[in-house]
């Protein structure tokens, strides 16, 4: 050996190899090699204080805690049968609840299309008073409105206009 002094020999009885990058376990502060640093590789007496697993409910994704000594399986159980709070309903609600009202179409929306004539929940297809034949407005406004003798209305009174100058 040229440099007896650099690296460590594992502490593993059956390797007892010379490493140049020995890793110390965290638990019993041992030197092991690479092959050996696991917990369970060098069957190390102190795993229990940093080896510890937390189960986690199946139900509603919830850590429970597991005190030292208790079987896991038992505790877990013990918080679905008390603490659990899962909702079965909560999986089960529906997202597109919004059926459109016009005759024969069967859509749905998740949100409200509603038709400012009329007040009826429509889907996207027949938002618009012309693709649903809107009841709320007279059928010549809206045939007025599809020719263009008809202007659109003014909206200069809901929305006040100012100018600014940049000056």
């Amino acid at each position: 050996m040229e440099l007896p002094w650099l690296g460590e020999h594992c502490s593993e009885r059956s390797c007892k190899q010379l490493d140049f990058l020995p890793l110390k376990c965290d638990a019993c502060g041992e030197v092991f090699c690479k092959d050996h640093i696991r917990y369970d590789d060098h069957r190390c007496c102190s795993a229990y204080k940093k080896n510890v697993q937390v189960p986690v409910c199946p139900l509603c994704n919830t850590p429970i805690p597991v005190q030292k000594g208790e079987i896991p399986d038992i505790v877990v159980g013990a918080h679905i049968d008390k603490d659990c709070k899962y909702n079965p309903a909560q999986q089960k609600q529906k997202i597109f609840t919004n059926r459109c009202l016009k005759p024969g179409c069967k859509r749905k929306e998740m949100m409200k299309v509603v038709c400012e004539q009329c007040g009826g929940n429509f889907c996207i297809k027949h938002r618009h008073p012309l693709d649903h034949e809107c009841k709320g407005s007279t059928q010549a406004e809206i045939s007025e409105l599809v020719s263009g003798r008809k202007s659109l209305p003014d909206f200069s009174r809901i929305f006040k206009l100012t100018r600014v100058s940049l000056s």
